[in-house]
């Protein structure tokens, strides 16, 4: 099951840059929240670590000078004990509360801004990368936001500050004091940071790992049905098995990396640096001044020791919150390709005609699949592209959708350039049903109502009743308000492209894009959408994709697709009379006897096709056995039946008729 995996390198510098400049601009954002956020439980810890210890180191001085110490005296140290606890409790309560709301608010617009830059993505972006992996990238790029800024607030800002506190009060005891912390504080950093490196490159591998974890399952997941039918539960199981087993090794290296490397090397020095504390109390310790400074220089130097001794587990945090941060950040360092333009032009299309001029493409690091590309499709033409698989007809469809831009040559609609149309503009302009009707795991309600969020009970169901939606939607345990199931699992192919096709219907868009809409239908549900869908497409532009013929042979014209070429054009009947690749399709499609009656099933019976149909939009649907896919020959004889005359008939040409075209010139 290694083709699932997602192992990549270590995030780079750049991206942990990125993901501290995300962080540091929400800071800057809730500014007026993050300011007392962070300081003020640092002014607490002021209050509880150094004023406090302070008060009494006073009242022990006061013990030793050999006069005892009563209640009267000590009273005022007693209050202001007391008083200096309580106040920082509070001033502790007031950040805390500040610090909530930025977590709160910071993770939220993480979270929205992080679903809005993969939203963003160009569609190929998906195709490289794993849904759960995905998932747990963004949702920890925002959950992470909360870890980032508790660690600053409590474990930096809560520590340095007082640190500075304190060591102005030591300064007023000793200078030496403060030299001797500094130097201590130094060395740690400077012996311990190369191990903390290290380490980082191994949390990376850590969380890389957890991620190829989430990654399998969810694809395993959204594959259950799958592993089921293969008997793979166990074979699964065991791929989970072994990545967990990874991701504990990595994890437990990181740890023990952790452990007996750079705590070993912080721990004595954070010894060291008490016993010297205590050393330069005594031996510089002024006259009267001996066992308060002690006191003071003990108690300080072991708060100061314990940031020393806390400096792994505050680098450990923050390389844990940046480096899974930056696995999504990793994410931005490559934008979009697919971009709006910086002065879009406004939807001002004087038709719906679709124009592909000198039309190069190719997908990245591939063989070009379209080399100067020329196709016209006038305004309210119904197109079928046909042709053997990997022709390059679904990737025509993606190209004016613009899921990718071209590399050469210009799109237009109307007369206008895609590429200078805001995205959302143009695609108001398609309703699109795709060879594998995508659904959500909501309502069936949602998932029509999703091509036009602001329709009413009344358009949704008319435009599942057009669909023929309604015929199995009623059946269900709470009709159009039943749960689909990810992806749909709980409709059958054919009843997604049901769904899918209801929501061309609400849609009302003047460009219509089919591919492939009835291939999961059987012969009697295909019958019944057949009606719906010539009717949707009266008045619109229509490109429809198909592998069977019979379902695109009565549109206005045929476009042969093959290796990126339009190889022959023309309608049903002309091309069957040239003789040229479209006939040798249709007569391996047809089984070879084409006197029999082939009557397409979208529009009217196609010219040519014999006798044994009723003229109309609906005309019997042929032989299910006989619709095979163009790479499958049915009948390995290429010549027509010797009873058949292939020459048109001009008596029954169609409305919209185009002259045959072959090779791969302009239209």
């Amino acid at each position: 099951m290694g083709t699932t995996d997602t192992r990549g390198p270590t995030p780079g510098r750049s991206a942990v840059v990125l993901a501290l400049r995300r962080y540091g601009l929400e800071l800057l954002r809730l500014r007026r929240l993050a300011l007392p956020a962070l300081l003020l439980p640092a002014v607490g810890n002021i209050g509880i670590r150094y004023v406090a210890p302070l008060l009494i180191a006073k009242l022990a001085g006061q013990a030793a000078d050999g006069n005892g110490l009563t209640l009267g005296p000590a009273l005022p140290y007693v209050l202001g004990f007391g008083a200096t606890l309580l106040l920082a409790e509070a001033v502790w309560r007031v950040g805390q509360h500040c610090l909530n709301r930025v977590d709160a608010l910071g993770m939220e617009h993480l979270y929205v801004s992080g679903m809005d830059e993969l939203l963003a993505k160009d569609a190929a972006f998906f195709h490289d990368n794993f849904a759960g992996s995905l998932t747990k990238r963004v949702l920890s790029f925002g959950k992470r936001f909360e870890d980032f800024v508790d660690t600053v607030t409590y474990r930096i800002v809560g520590s340095l500050v007082p640190l500075v506190f304190g060591a102005v009060v030591l300064w007023s005891y000793e200078p030496m004091l403060v030299a001797g912390l500094l130097v201590m504080i130094a060395l740690t950093v400077v012996a311990a940071t190369p191990l903390i490196r290290r380490r980082q490159m191994l949390v990376h591998d850590r969380e890389a790992a957890i991620a190829r974890v989430s990654g399998h399952v969810a694809d395993a997941l959204v594959n259950m049905e799958t592993i089921r039918a293969f008997a793979a539960e166990r074979r699964e199981a065991d791929e989970h098995r072994s990545r967990v087993a990874d991701s504990r090794r990595l994890t437990l290296r990181s740890w023990d990396y952790g452990n007996l490397r750079v705590d070993t090397l912080i721990a004595p020095l954070s010894v060291l640096t008490n016993v010297l504390g205590l050393v330069v109390a005594i031996v510089f310790g002024g006259p009267g001044q001996g066992v308060e400074e002690v006191v003071v220089a003990f108690t300080y130097y072991s708060n100061a020791t314990q940031i020393m001794f806390e400096f792994n587990q505050i680098y450990r945090r923050l390389e844990s919150s940046m480096t899974e941060a930056a696995q999504f950040t990793e994410l931005l360092l490559d934008p979009p390709t697919v971009l709006d333009p910086a002065e879009p032009e406004p939807l001002a299309a004087r038709d719906t005609g679709v124009r592909f001029e000198a039309v190069t493409f190719a997908h990245a690091g591939a063989k070009p699949i379209f080399e100067k590309l020329e196709l016209d499709v006038p305004a309210g033409a119904r197109i079928g592209l046909v042709g053997r698989s990997g022709g390059g007809k679904t990737t025509l469809t993606r190209l004016l959708l613009r899921m990718s831009d071209i590399d050469g040559g210009r799109i237009l609609i109307g007369g206008q350039d895609i590429s200078r149309l805001r995205q959302s503009d143009l695609r108001s302009l398609i309703a699109y049903v795709p060879q594998d009707p995508a659904m959500f795991h909501r309502s069936l309600r949602d998932n029509i109502a999703f091509a036009r969020p602001g329709a009413t009970d009344e358009e949704i169901r008319a435009a599942a009743a057009a669909a023929h939606v309604t015929e199995f939607a009623d059946q269900l345990p709470e009709g159009f308000g039943t749960l689909v199931g990810e992806r749909g699992v709980k409709l059958s192919g054919g009843q997604r492209q049901r769904v899918a096709l209801a929501r061309a219907v609400l849609r009302d868009a003047p460009i219509l894009l089919l591919d492939e809409a009835t291939s999961a239908l059987d012969s009697e549900s295909e019958l019944l959408v057949q009606d719906a869908l010539w009717r949707l497409m009266d008045g619109r532009t229509a490109l429809v994709v198909a592998h069977r013929l019979s379902t695109v042979a009565g549109m206005d014209r045929l476009v042969v697709l093959d290796r990126g070429s339009v190889v022959e054009e023309g309608s049903h009947k002309e091309l069957l009379a040239a003789n040229g690749a479209y006939a040798k399709l249709w007569q391996h499609q047809s089984g070879g006897f084409l006197g029999e009656s082939s009557e397409p099933a979208l529009g009217r019976p196609a010219p040519g096709a014999g006798p044994g149909g009723p003229p109309g939009p609906a005309g019997p649907t042929p032989d299910p056995a006989l619709d095979q896919a163009p790479d499958q020959d049915a009948n390995p004889d290429p010549d027509p039946a010797p009873d058949q005359d292939p020459s048109p008939d001009p008596d029954q040409a169609p409305e919209t008729s185009s002259h045959v075209r072959t090779g791969t010139g302009a239209t």
